[in-house]
């Protein structure tokens, strides 16, 4: 599991509608038939399973969340507005995740 990235400000940003989304977020929402509100679930309710604290301008996360079908969202939060940034999202397969899609395939 990750850590060092404070999902509960992220959640709590969400869950009071405090949310930019990307420009390259929206477009692969589009293009992947994926859900504003599936995105949401997602954060509300998923796993971080991973952490980018080196991310710029703003540390990031990747979680994970399945309903239906698995679903990775990469989210950042900044502390100091209270504000979510959606980055991207996709549905992982196994040819990149192992078949609980948290765990990253090896790269030959």
């Amino acid at each position: 599991m990750a850590t060092d990235f404070d999902l509960a400000g992220l959640r709590d940003a969400v869950a009071h509608a405090k949310v930019q989304w990307q420009l390259h977020a929206l477009e692969r929402l589009q293009e992947r038939g994926i859900s504003r509100d599936e995105v949401f679930t997602a954060i509300l309710k998923g796993e971080a399973i991973e952490t980018y604290l080196t991310d710029r301008p703003l540390p990031s996360c990747l979680v994970f969340h399945k309903r239906q079908e698995p679903l990775h969202v990469v989210a950042s939060l900044d502390a100091a507005t209270g504000t979510a940034y959606v980055i991207t999202a996709y549905r992982p397969d196994q040819e990149h995740f192992e078949s609980d899609y948290k765990t990253r395939r090896e790269k030959s």
